[in-house]
């Protein structure tokens, strides 16, 4: 398995860290001049690739296109960046699973999310969801989501 995302706070960081923390291969792309929103992104996350512009949307394109399949991770609805990545990946037709946590315990969550995995064969998965400043609960949740399903 292998876990990549894109380095914005909240739950790209949160799969990064997770991947980190559990020996699971990491990777992804990043905007030029590793551009999040709290600053440059750390240089301890050392596999992740800058991508010729700083714009968002170009490594989220490129996430979605290397990776077996893309998991969002919210608490509601999704709006901007995820949002996009969502569309992102359907236009692509790349598999695809939003998994709303306001709608789903971590129980059901895990389960639908286990199941998904093992029907798309997926072994590199790329992680989204909102920055930390959007949902401030978002870094928490995804690395317990993450561990029961990957511990």
């Amino acid at each position: 398995m292998k876990i990549v995302s894109g380095g914005q706070t909240g739950a790209d960081r949160a799969a990064l860290d997770f991947a980190i923390a559990h020996g699971i291969e990491y990777g992804g792309w990043i905007p030029k001049g590793r551009r999040a929103e709290d600053g440059p992104i750390p240089l301890r996350y050392s596999k992740l690739r800058e991508t010729i512009t700083s714009a968002y949307p170009e490594r989220t394109r490129k996430n979605v296109e290397d990776s077996d399949a893309t998991l969002i991770i919210s608490h509601g609805e999704l709006s901007g960046g995820s949002l996009l990545t969502k569309r992102i990946a359907f236009a692509a037709e790349c598999p695809c699973l939003h998994l709303d946590l306001l709608a789903n315990d971590f129980e059901t969550a895990s389960r639908i999310l286990k199941s998904w995995i093992e029907r798309n064969t997926v072994n590199v998965i790329n992680v989204a969801g909102p920055r930390a400043s959007a949902d401030p609960e978002i870094y928490e949740a995804t690395c317990h989501l993450l561990t029961l399903v990957f511990d």
